[in-house]
């Protein structure tokens, strides 16, 4: 399976992302993202663990997503 990469985003009312769109069409929870960006199904992310072992998404430029449209 080709790898997938993150083209956009949608946030909630807070601001925080709660889902991606995929270069495929397919729109996937932030969850989601995180369990395939570890598993290699997507590419072009690496994921940080914080102190607490919280773990996030960073494009490998080491930006965030706010430069990602909209997904809706």
């Amino acid at each position: 399976m080709e790898q997938e990469q993150l083209v956009a985003i949608h946030k909630n009312h807070a601001g925080e992302i709660i889902s991606f769109q995929t270069s495929s069409g397919r729109i996937i929870s932030y969850r989601k993202a995180l369990l395939e960006a570890s598993s290699g199904t997507i590419s072009g992310v690496n994921i940080n663990e914080d102190a607490e072992g919280s773990a996030s998404l960073v494009s490998e430029a080491g930006v965030d997503f706010d430069h990602f449209p909209d997904i809706y």
